[in-house]
Parts: structure tokens; C-alpha cells; sequence
């Protein structure tokens, strides 16, 4: 360890300042630098809008949205869902109203193909209200998305989406 040490020491002694002149050298590592910066920043913007885009963020929590159709009450407990109801009108809005018995929740909704669809946090005392149009019929599955205790995993119900 102390050759090491003396290695180190050795190294740090012999590299202080030079006499030859990195001007010129400087001068073109800066401008690359500089451009490089450039080029990275527009392609993580372009990165970032083309990975965003697809996010369940859209209209979602808005009330301007219009009326709705039918209300789904959610409740959140640990370690499960209950709904008012477990049946859902395609091509209707539907507006669910959640909030958490217990502690926080992450409220998710996936569709069949098991992508997330829209989102919202289950917090005690508090409604959060989730509008979303369903414009496939099928059964779509309800998740926890914060972790809430040992049974997290647990935390899963479905509903069907059916004709009127």
C-alpha cells in the first residue's frame, strides 16, 4: 500500500506545469467542445419529446373536459381496491373519484395489452378525480403504483369495459 502511495505522490510531483504551449490545441478542443454541447443538447430535447409524448398525462385531470357519463367511486386500502363499480361504458367518460382509507397509493389503470393508460395518487382525506374515455371494450386492471406495505404487490382489481 505505501508503494502505492508513493506511486500516487510521484505522479502528482512530475505533473505540474509544462512548458510547451497547448494553445492552439485548446482553441480547437473548445470550439469541439463547444459544438459538441450543441449537438447533445438538440438531441436529448428531440429524445425528450419523442419518450413524453406517450404519457397517460393528457386531459386527464382537467374539468373542462365535459361531462361525464358515469362516476366510479375508488377507495384504496391496504392492501386493496374497491370500486362502486365494476363495469364501465365504452366510448363514455367516466370520471373516477379516488382517494385512500389508509396511507398513499398510486392509483393506475392498464389497459389489456398492460400499458398504463392514466394515473393519479389515492391520498387519505382528499379526492382526486381521473376523467377518461375507454374507447376499447375489454378488462383493464387496477394497480398500486406507490409502495404502501408488504402486501403492495397485492393491490390489483379489475373491471370490464362492456356496451351499454
Amino acid at each position: 500500500m505505501i508503494l502505492v502511495a508513493c506511486g500516487f505522490i510521484f505522479v502528482a510531483v512530475n505533473s505540474g506545469k509544462r512548458t510547451q504551449d497547448y494553445a492552439a490545441v485548446q482553441k480547437s478542443g473548445y470550439s469541439f467542445r463547444n459544438k459538441l454541447f450543441g449537438v447533445l443538447v438538440l438531441a436529448l430535447g428531440f429524445a425528450l419529446i419523442y419518450t413524453l409524448r406517450s404519457l397517460p398525462y393528457g386531459a386527464t385531470h382537467s374539468d373542462a373536459v365535459g361531462p361525464v357519463s358515469q362516476v366510479v367511486d375508488v377507495k384504496g386500502y391496504q392492501w386493496r381496491w374497491e370500486l362502486s363499480s365494476n363495469h364501465i361504458v365504452v366510448n363514455q367518460p367516466v370520471e373516477f373519484r379516488v382517494t385512500s382509507a389508509d396511507v398513499n397509493h398510486g392509483f393506475a389503470i392498464y389497459d389489456t395489452g398492460m400499458h398504463i393508460i392514466a394515473q393519479t395518487q389515492a391520498m387519505p382525506g382528499y379526492i382526486n378525480k381521473l376523467r377518461y374515455t375507454f374507447s376499447k371494450k375489454g378488462t383493464y386492471k387496477v394497480m398500486c403504483l406507490e409502495y404502501c406495505g408488504i402486501a403492495h404487490h397485492n393491490m390489483v382489481t379489475e373491471f370490464n369495459v362492456v356496451e351499454r
